[in-house]
């Protein structure tokens, strides 16, 4: 899965101004003023009311972790919480066609690694319900986790739920939303043939 570590918009003061109607900086002290002691959820969707956005995530999720990064607010292992991505499909497959084909004939601690150049290892696996990676996206030092469920929708489909967290840049986020979605369109086409 290739993966092209690039923003969909340039992260700058300038940039955040022109989309939001202010700069980084004013929104961090909005921040300060506003969400004081509030947790990170509370205080993203008060961005995306306060962005008047509507369903536009991406300024809102990058303003507040932009703001973490200038505050050197950390988890206990030195790292932010950084973007977090969900993707979701819905194949027309069972459960056990749509896990065997993410999974392969793999086995939990099994490393792994795709065409694009990423690598990791297989951490969980359950059969026809979930799977997660110790994810290392190519070119990225940092690495990340993903989690996948498989979830029966009745009528001979499959819900496929992704998500990747703890991505720490905006290029590697938006480089790995695009390229999930990318793949599970892959993966629908191919399964629903």
């Amino acid at each position: 899965m290739k993966i092209e570590l690039r923003t969909d918009n340039e992260v700058s003061d300038a940039s955040c101004k022109a989309s939001t109607g202010k700069t980084l900086t004013e929104w961090f002290a909005w921040i300060d003023q506003e969400q004081s002691g509030k947790g990170r959820r509370d205080a993203i969707q008060a961005l995306y009311d306060a962005t008047g956005r509507g369903k536009d995530v991406w300024w809102p999720t990058v303003i507040w972790v932009e703001y973490e990064k200038s505050k050197g607010i950390v988890k206990k292992d030195g790292l932010a919480e950084g973007f977090n991505i969900c993707s979701t499909k819905t194949i027309a497959a069972s459960v056990d066609d749509c896990y065997n084909a993410f999974v392969g004939s793999a086995k939990e601690g099994d490393a792994y690694s795709d065409s694009g150049g990423n690598q990791g290892t297989w951490t969980r696996l359950r059969p026809g319900k979930d799977a997660r990676i110790a994810w290392q996206t190519a070119g990225v030092e940092t690495p990340t986790q993903v989690d996948v469920a498989f979830a029966d929708k009745g009528k001979g489909k499959t819900g496929v739920t992704l998500m990747h967290q703890r991505i720490q840049t905006p290029e590697e986020s938006d480089g790995v939303r695009r390229a999930w979605a990318e793949y599970f369109d892959s993966m629908k086409t191919k399964l629903e043939g």
